[in-house]
């Protein structure tokens, strides 16, 4: 969820900018009051502002957004020359031929309607459209930024707080499992692996993942603990195929991501039917992390009521990797999909 700035602050701010350049004129460069109003009436001041308004919105949503939100700086040096040229064009249409034909008055005399004066005249004065435009808009991504912060600074309060709740004496529990574990060794053998990897599980829960970021290894290691511990719950009536394709070992990626499908999976999908089988599919290739989930589900229960996780999950995508990575999900005829893929971190 990206966070836009209304269009309706542009239009405030140049009807500000309107006012501003009128009282400028009449104040600080003592122009006459009767030439002002002569300028606002046969539109040669209301369309100069419009021609900077289109090039100042065509920057910010556009240039702005496809360059200097991705850091592109010289592509978006590049761009600066085609909005002055635009500007020239959109001006000229506008005062040129649109008011002529209104007013029966050209703003420029003959000899500077030739081409190439013209636009070398406007290169100056098309230059604050893509200045206004460059400035407001990181302007309102540092703001942005700085909302998406608290918010997430909050949100991770939020999850500690849920955390310190959760962690009721862990050295105690991890002692009892580990006591556990040493008395059915050498009983139970399978009983004791059983342990042992819950005790693994929960330590990672506790220790790991109150962190921005985790180490994908553990991650996967995580959910194959999880997916372990979950086969014995449903008594080897788990239908579920899992794998994990390419090679990985300690690249990073946000924590708890990959663990937010699978949780979901086994909390709303159906293992009882071989022919309804879930999916869990963990692809690594070209320095790209890829997760796809698919379940059925009961007929009926609203899946998307689960938003809420999915939704913070989101928040905190948009804040780490910004634009470089792909979320989607798909609800249809009993059965839900997702899709996750994100750049790894060295």
């Amino acid at each position: 969820m990206k966070s836009r700035i209304p269009f309706y602050y542009h239009i405030v701010f140049f009807l500000l900018l309107f006012l501003t350049y009128i009282f400028w004129d009449i104040g600080l460069n003592d122009q006459k009051i009767e030439i002002v109003i002569k300028a606002i009436c046969y539109g040669i001041t209301p369309t100069h502002l419009l021609a900077i308004f289109c090039i100042y919105i065509l920057n910010f949503y556009y240039f702005c957004e496809w360059f200097l939100n991705r850091k592109k700086l010289v592509f978006y040096i590049l761009t600066i020359p085609v909005s002055l040229l635009l500007f020239a064009a959109v001006r000229y249409f506008l005062q040129e031929v649109v008011m002529f034909n209104i007013t029966g008055m050209h703003n420029y005399y003959e000899e500077a309607r030739e081409i190439g004066y013209y636009i070398k005249d406007n290169f100056f004065f098309g230059l604050p459209a893509v200045l206004l435009s460059a400035l407001t808009f990181l302007f309102w991504q540092f703001h942005t930024t700085q909302h998406q912060n608290q918010e997430l600074l909050l949100e991770n309060k939020k999850a500690e707080f849920q955390m310190l709740k959760a962690q009721v004496s862990p050295h105690f529990l991890f002692n009892t499992l580990n006591s556990f574990y040493s008395q059915l060794v050498l009983k139970e053998d399978e009983m004791a692996d059983d342990i042992l990897v819950l005790s693994d599980l929960l330590r990672y829960v506790i220790t790991e993942t109150d962190k921005d970021e985790a180490i994908l290894s553990k991650e996967i290691q995580f959910i194959q603990n999880y997916i372990h511990l979950q086969k014995k719950r449903f008594e080897d009536q788990l239908f579920l195929d899992f794998s994990v394709e390419g090679n990985y070992s300690n690249e990073k990626i946000i924590s708890s991501a990959l663990v937010h499908f699978v949780e979901n999976v086994f909390k709303h999908g159906k293992f009882n039917n071989e022919d309804e089988k879930a999916i869990i599919s963990i692809r690594i290739k070209d320095d790209f992390l890829e997760i796809s989930t698919f379940n059925y589900f009961i007929e009926g229960e609203n899946y998307s009521s689960t938003g809420i996780g999915f939704d913070n999950l989101t928040k905190r995508l948009e804040y780490t990797y910004k634009g470089q990575f792909i979320l989607e999900k798909t609800e249809e005829n009993n059965t839900f999909k997702t899709y996750l893929k994100i750049p790894l971190k060295k």
